[in-house]
């Protein structure tokens, strides 16, 4: 895999990422440093992670995946120079009082929240620190609609900026990044930014896979325009697009044991457990074995091959899984099957938005 650049950053990784939110919950430690091992020996020299993780999001295991992943790094001296390290500030509460209590996000919560990350991590620098989600209220996580009602900004972008500024400027970040953000909040930091001499946001973590790619509805020109890579998070949408929901469903005794939409209420609750994300799921799976793929095959190579993307957030649990999803790279879709893609899309839109 030839190495991508993020945005302006000067940062090259590989177009694959490893997601490491299933670390600390769904994956014991060992198991997680053995992913972690198996990646780098692949050639991936990405990780990505958030201060929340891991998920679902539980007062017992805030920082667990950090913890872990900075365990390994204390135990493989010399792979901290070989990876791009990345993480995410959490905004306001999202019903995670031991994480925020607060409406805002204020300078003291970011830097204390970087410092958390860099002590977890065992690491002097973070290479790339992401605004998990923003601090105004904003139609994401599987709302559909912005309300103004529903603002409640305590904290200017501008002062956010100003307060990653100095992390930067204290060399505890390389560059910034911004997740599951709109076209409007990627416009004003990057117009702060160039106004005010700060640092520029390098990437946008958004959700973009087969059942969802409402990115391709304003946000691709935007961050094309401006420079700005996307990092493509849950191209298998939550294991829909995998084909283990198929047959049994979710829920009851055909349901895949150990599946994360089947283990987690809380997740069947979310976007991804929609009764329309699962009919869309089976009818992009059956075009893909319709057509000599598996669905992973086609998710997978859908994101890894669209010009929107810069790198694609895996996440797995095993290195099973990992081996799969890096043996995808290099497979490329037929214009048939990306025209019959584009036929379901237009009958079913992104019902996991």
């Amino acid at each position: 895999m030839n190495k991508v650049s993020l945005g302006h950053s000067g940062l090259l990784v590989t177009p694959i990422c490893l997601g490491s939110m299933t670390f600390g919950e769904q994956v014991g430690e060992a198991d997680s440093h053995a992913i972690l091992s198996h990646a780098l020996a692949r050639g991936v020299n990405f990780i990505d992670t958030a201060e929340m993780y891991s998920v679902p999001a539980r007062a017992e295991t805030y920082g667990a995946t950090e913890t872990i992943i900075g365990r390994w790094l204390a135990k493989n001296p010399g792979a901290r120079q070989q990876l791009v390290l990345a993480t995410k500030v959490a905004g306001p509460s999202r019903g995670t009082h031991w994480v925020r209590s607060g409406k805002g996000m204020t300078a003291a919560d970011i830097v204390a929240s970087c410092e958390g990350s860099l002590r977890r991590l065992q690491t002097d620098v973070i290479d790339l620190y992401q605004i998990h989600w923003p601090e105004r209220h904003v139609p994401a996580f599987g709302n559909l609609y912005y309300d103004p009602v529903r603002e409640t900004s305590a904290t200017p972008i501008r002062e956010q900026l100003d307060t990653l500024a100095g992390l930067v400027k204290a060399g505890k970040v390389r560059a910034i990044g911004l997740s599951n953000e709109t076209p409007y909040g990627v416009h004003e930091f990057v117009r702060l930014a160039e106004q005010h001499g700060l640092p520029r946001v390098a990437t946008v973590q958004n959700p973009y896979c087969l059942i969802n790619r409402t990115w391709e509805n304003g946000l691709d020109e935007t961050c094309h325009r401006l420079g700005v890579s996307l990092l493509a998070y849950s191209p298998l949408g939550f294991g829909l697009l995998t084909g283990k929901y198929d047959q049994g469903g979710a829920t009851g005794p055909s349901a895949p044991r150990g599946a994360r939409i089947t283990v987690y209420e809380s997740m069947r609750k979310q976007r991804w457990g929609r009764a329309e994300a699962l009919l869309a799921a089976r009818r992009y799976n059956a075009l893909a074995r319709a057509n000599g793929l598996t669905p992973t095959q086609m998710a997978l190579a859908f994101c890894y091959t669209k010009w929107q993307v810069s790198s694609t957030i895996i996440g797995v649990t095993s290195v099973a899984q990992l081996d799969e999803n890096l043996n995808t790279w290099g497979t490329t879709l037929s214009p048939e099957v990306l025209q019959g893609i584009d036929a379901i899309r237009w009958e079913i839109r992104d019902p996991a938005l």
